[in-house]
């Protein structure tokens, strides 16, 4: 019995995922990891000893293309001495780069593109029977939803991701999705409610609805066209499910019907992540974003006299070909007015094939200089923000335990991350949190005393 067990450890393969990227990239590594599983491999993290090295990639960062090869390379050296693994690279750069990245590195066993991540385990078969190189880079969302369906989703998190919508139809002068993920796909309300309830079973507490354009899901159910709104008011009936959040939105598919939802769905967070890009009608034009800043912050105006307490986060782009000072002070001037509780900013970089890739950019020092009095704005923005919560109670939905500390890991409704003193039976919990501290990103606090503890 001894030897049986030895030998099916033996003959038991593992798999090692690297993910880089968007939360929609996390959803899809715990999706690929559920498929690879039915086929007997087994998780790992140890990067040492596996059977098969998955990377999945994104292709909106600078140099992500770059970043690949060398994490390949990196790997190549581990190895160097032992059985190589299967390595797939899966994710939008596979789907842009694919057959050159299969000739220029000869390490990697096959490329697999978003809407193909259901046939990685025949792929996984091919390789080990005859060594082939493959290239899975159709687009085909509606067979992978199909197989990915079938199979249950074992994420066990107390906070957990559902893709509900994939690739993009705007078609932003900057920018590669539409190319590497595909028109624009809504999952049926069925399939993700039954996901949901999976997750929930599991114990995940807090769901967030993933999408490219997450806020232009559109279903056809029989005669009645289903919105975002529609899903978070099913969801909302879920008793076990405490919290509702979605990303990433575009601010032309703000409808009145989603906004409404901030009025009485009290599981749907006062929190919104609708990336500006820029300030600049004239930078907002050249981008193909398709509203004004006026629109922008009437998006704004009218969220906030629904749910007063609402914050926003966004994305901005710095130094985009043709921007000029007043463009850029425009940009400054939306974020002192809107006050977002947290941004990301980046200089522009080209992608190829997207159709600003033909414009000449703007003297990098420019960018530069840009980008640092944008980001110090932010940051002093997102610090009195934190700085105004130190003394207040929040209403803290207690995710984890952080690894070799006595220290605890949650968000606040408005999803700023907190650090806090609590016990191991809160996890899972909403926990009222007397902040005392605070930093740029974080705040930092207590549990109450059970007496002072209110029911959230």
């Amino acid at each position: 019995m001894d030897q049986k067990l030895k030998k099916n450890r033996k003959l038991q393969k593992n798999f090692f995922i690297k993910t880089f990227g968007c939360q929609m990239n996390e959803y899809d590594s715990n999706r690929i990891a559920d498929l690879v599983k039915t086929i007997g491999y087994k998780k790992t993290d140890n990067l040492e000893n596996t059977d098969c090295y998955i990377l999945n990639t994104c292709h909106i960062r600078e140099k992500a293309t770059e970043k690949v090869y060398h994490d390949i390379g990196r790997l190549k050296k581990k190895y160097r001495n032992k059985k190589k693994p299967i390595v797939l690279v899966t994710g939008c750069v596979a789907q842009a780069e694919n057959e050159e990245m299969l000739k220029r590195e000869t390490y990697i066993d096959a490329v697999v593109g978003p809407q193909s991540y259901q046939n990685i385990p025949k792929i996984l078969k091919k390789i080990n029977d005859n060594k082939r190189k493959l290239n899975f880079t159709d687009f085909d969302v509606i067979e992978k939803f199909d197989k990915l369906n079938l199979i249950k989703n074992h994420e066990s998190k107390i906070s957990s991701f559902i893709t509900i919508q994939e690739g993009c139809d705007k078609f932003c002068n900057f920018c590669v999705v539409p190319y590497t993920r595909g028109a624009e796909y809504s999952r049926s309300l069925d399939e993700i409610l039954i996901e949901a309830r999976e997750l929930i079973l599991n114990g995940t507490k807090e769901i967030t609805l993933l999408g490219q354009n997450v806020n232009a899901y559109s279903y056809n159910k029989g005669k009645k066209i289903l919105r975002l709104s529609d899903i978070i008011r099913s969801l909302s009936k879920i008793e076990e499910l405490e919290r509702i959040r979605y990303t990433t939105s575009h601010p032309k598919d703000m409808t009145d019907d989603l906004i409404d939802c901030y009025k009485d769905e009290k599981k749907l967070m006062p929190f919104l992540h609708l990336p500006a890009q820029s300030g600049s009608n004239t930078i907002l034009k050249k981008m193909n974003r398709k509203y004004t800043k006026e629109e922008y912050l009437l998006i704004v105006e009218k969220m906030r006299k629904i749910s007063p307490n609402i914050q926003f986060s966004s994305d901005f782009i710095v130094g985009y070909p043709g921007e000029t000072e007043k463009d850029f002070k425009d940009t400054v001037d939306l974020v002192k007015r809107v006050e977002f509780i947290n941004s990301f900013s980046f200089i522009y970089n080209k992608r190829p094939g997207t159709p600003a890739s033909n414009s000449v950019s703007i003297e990098n020092k420019v960018q530069k200089e840009r980008l640092i009095i944008l980001q110090n704005l932010l940051e002093d923005i997102q610090k009195n923000k934190n700085k105004k919560n130190v003394g207040k109670l929040k209403n803290i939905l207690v995710e984890n335990k952080l690894k070799n500390q006595n220290k605890y890991f949650g968000r606040t409704p408005e999803l700023t991350p907190v650090i806090f003193d609590a016990n191991e039976q809160d996890i899972g919990k909403i926990i009222k949190i007397e902040i005392k501290d605070f930093n740029q990103n974080s705040l930092f606090g207590s549990k109450i005393k059970i007496n002072k503890e209110v029911a959230a």
